[in-house]
């Protein structure tokens, strides 16, 4: 079932109640998207810290690659032992990865003595257990506390329930996810199947597991997240703002899919002759047996991972929101390793979408000025915006029921 997004004034917020209230009461139980969201969708501090709560840490957000979250040493170049622990914030809440013989698992960063931060926010280790370094609480790496000094011969003291919070997390083609907001366990933790659905069955053939990072770029965009995402999902502003992407790949081409899952996406055409994306249409790295040689897929798994797979190369877009109005964008670059598994060379790819970022974003941050404008009303959808209808259908039935859903 899908939801429709209807008009608010995006002065209304300050007279007629919280904008969480606003955008609820704009969706209705049932009915296709005709327009998009109101304004505090996307300038609202409110909104922003519910969506941290519900959309990131409330569901399956990407937090990188397990090899190189943990393929690394904690000294680097140095020749530094590899690391075991891992901080990081998922929608606000700091969360600790572990590392281990038994595999990966992820605890709330937190220690059960006074809750005192095990490593700092985007800190790492290589120690052999959990140390807190407040009062030297230790735990195992599965979370079992297993030093807690004046502890140990106090009756009334028990080791065994002051074990850390442990928290759901999975690994999906070499991409790591994680469920922030409830502990492993409980009813409340989404279904991580449900969440991909059918987005293996496209995304499998690319064996994005198999393939090494090529480069990187980060961006700030000063953008709500959101819209960055609305975006991504249609063309129909290709012809302006994008003549070297039009020149290999016709806008209006392909389709979007309607599939079981936490995504929205679709797949576009290359022109006759064109290999791939890149400014020649020439192939920017080694082809990837087994896919559709004619065709790019374009994907958004929600909240925060956006995949666009090619013929010889797979693009991911980690979102990350900063405030309601910017954006942290990791875009990466995979391919296949070479002959002697070497990094491989996809500069031509690295070129191509760094130029169509840049794009991307000069429209995307002018979107969000113009958002700002008190007499900024809710458009309507393109005949083929039909993707971010969809987006927007999705994220206005989570306003409502509290989560993101298929």
């Amino acid at each position: 079932m899908t939801a429709t997004i209807t008009t608010a004034d995006s002065a209304s917020s300050a007279t007629t109640g919280s904008d969480m209230d606003l955008l609820r009461a704009a969706v209705p139980a049932h009915g296709e998207p005709v327009l998009m969201m109101p304004a505090q969708a996307y300038t609202s501090p409110e909104v922003l810290a519910w969506e941290q709560r519900h959309l990131f840490a409330g569901s399956w957000s990407c937090l990188g690659r397990i090899d190189e979250l943990f393929g690394a040493t904690a000294a680097g170049d140095r020749g530094g032992k590899p690391i075991t622990q891992r901080a990081l914030v998922i929608g606000g809440i700091s969360c600790l990865l572990v590392m281990s013989d038994q595999g990966l698992r992820m605890f709330a960063n937190t220690c059960r003595h006074r809750g005192h931060e095990l490593l700092p926010d985007g800190g790492a280790s290589d120690r052999r257990s959990i140390l807190c370094l407040y009062h030297a609480w230790t735990y195992d790496f599965d979370g079992t506390l297993i030093g807690a000094k004046g502890f140990r011969d106090d009756p009334g003291f028990s080791f065994a329930e002051h074990g850390l919070v442990e928290l759901p997390v999975r690994i999906w083609h070499g991409w790591v996810f994680g469920h922030a907001l409830h502990p492993l366990g409980s009813p409340e933790v989404p279904d991580f199947d449900a969440h991909i659905g059918a987005l293996s069955d496209i995304i499998a053939p690319y064996t994005p597991a198999a393939l090494v990072l090529a480069d990187r770029h980060t961006y700030t965009v000063q953008a709500n997240w959101k819209a960055i995402a609305e975006n991504y999902h249609e063309c129909y502003h290709c012809p302006l703002i994008h003549p070297e992407l039009c020149q290999v790949s016709p806008p209006d081409s392909g389709d979007n899919y309607d599939l079981p899952g936490v995504w929205i996406g679709g797949c576009m055409d290359l022109r006759d002759g064109m290999e791939t994306m890149s400014l020649t249409g020439a192939l920017a790295a080694q082809p990837i047996p087994g896919v559709q040689p004619d065709k790019v897929e374009y994907v958004h798994l929600l909240p925060n991972l956006i995949i666009s797979a090619h013929p010889d190369y797979v693009m991911t877009h980690r979102l990350l929101p900063l405030t309601p109005g910017s954006t942290w964008v990791e875009c990466s670059w995979y391919a296949l390793p070479g002959p002697d598994g070497a990094a491989p060379d996809a500069s031509a790819a690295v070129e191509f979408w760094d130029l169509t970022n840049k794009q991307d974003w000069a429209a995307c941050e002018s979107v969000q000025r113009g958002l700002a404008s008190p007499h900024f009303k809710p458009g309507p959808f393109a005949p083929t915006e039909d993707a971010v209808a969809q987006l927007v259908s999705m994220i206005g039935r989570a306003y409502v029921t509290g989560r993101l859903e298929a």
